[in-house]
């Protein structure tokens, strides 16, 4: 399927956003402070029981989060309140100035209740680096109440079939006029390097999070499903899963024209082939597709050769499903999150 089909589900999506995003306390500052690990707490007294400490499971699990955690790096940035949802959580904004790639732009970001427990203050907690379709700018659609991304996501880890991210969410393209392929194309902004290296930094720097890429994920829709792809594949040091909802396999912007070998060194089907021939390290790649919209063959081909060695995959086929967000919420309840979820870290709880 031709990504640029979708500009207009994306518009219809983003203007139902701009109906329910209001709230009360829209635009006002918003922390994602968390209780503050202790210092006394990384190094847990011996003996068994209330008098001697934590218990010798309690401080293996003590010491195991803080060995696979990175507590935030800071500098930390400034967020307003986007939305809110019934749980009192809330999704802030920020604007994000990439060091790396020199683009500006608004990043999203929401944060599970469990990351607020005090039985989690040692843990990291698994991102999911979420995308939407279209051409993703000014706004991710993923930021809205309405698609219960967010609700979806604490329901789901309430029933054990979802770990608990923080969900963040970047805008796509620097701009509506075409799509980058979340690439570093010549000439053009470096939407690569502020995917992959900028927006997970800006995480590192306010977040709680796992030093293994195995705490590390990408979801996207259509456009933003082939750049999650491309990018867990050309990066698969970093990160460890995707979820691709109807996505394109091949690089399409006509940016690339007269760049075709940069072109070549961003087609997921390329970088598939290159992690077979290596040998790895290991990716998991959960694909979504409706059975009303077109591209199935395409998937089915790409699965079939290149979900091979460490190439890891499953497809959700979502019956009556469409080429749109809704379906694909669809389709994670109705196993895909659970799959990708048993493939990541989960925050640990100390006791």
């Amino acid at each position: 399927m031709n990504r640029r089909t979708t500009a207009l589900i994306a518009a219809a999506v983003l203007g139902s956003v701009a109906l329910v995003s209001g709230c009360s306390d829209e635009g006002d500052p918003v922390s994602f402070d968390s209780p503050a690990p202790s210092t006394k707490a990384s190094a847990p007294k011996s003996g068994g029981g209330p008098a001697g400490g934590q218990d010798k499971a309690g401080g293996q699990k003590v010491s195991e989060a803080v060995a696979k955690t990175l507590l935030p790096t800071g500098p930390k940035a400034q967020f307003t309140t986007q939305n809110t949802l019934e749980d009192g959580t809330k999704i802030g904004v920020t604007t994000l100035h990439g060091k790396k790639s020199g683009f500006t732009g608004k990043v999203w970001v929401w944060a599970p209740k469990q990351y607020f427990d005090p039985k989690y203050a040692q843990s990291g907690f698994p991102v999911l680096i979420a995308l939407p379709g279209g051409n993703g700018y000014p706004k991710n659609y993923w930021m809205g109440t309405d698609l219960k991304l967010q609700s979806s996501i604490t329901e789901w880890s309430k029933q054990g079939k979802s770990v608990p991210f923080v969900v963040v969410m970047p805008v796509l393209n620097p701009d509506a006029k075409y799509y980058y392929d979340g690439s570093d194309i010549p000439g053009q902004p470096k939407m690569g390097t502020w995917m992959t290296e900028d927006v997970p930094d800006f995480v590192k720097a306010n977040f709680r999070t796992f030093k293994s890429r195995d705490g590390w994920a990408f979801m996207g829709s259509s456009s933003g499903g082939f750049v999650g792809l491309k990018s867990v594949l050309k990066r698969p040091d970093q990160f460890k899963a995707v979820i691709a909802s109807g996505p394109d396999t091949v690089p399409d912007s006509p940016l690339w024209a007269g760049h075709e070998a940069e072109k070549q060194a961003n087609n997921p089907e390329k970088l598939a082939q290159n992690l077979i021939d290596t040998k790895g390290p290991e990716v998991d790649l959960a694909f979504q597709i409706g059975t009303k919209e077109g591209g199935m063959a395409n998937l089915n081909g790409f699965i079939a050769k290149y979900g091979k060695g460490p190439v890891k995959t499953r497809l959700q086929v979502i019956q009556g499903g469409k080429h749109n967000a809704h379906t694909y919420i669809k389709g994670m309840a109705d196993g895909t999150m659970q799959w990708i979820s048993s493939k990541l870290q989960a925050p640990i709880p100390s006791s």
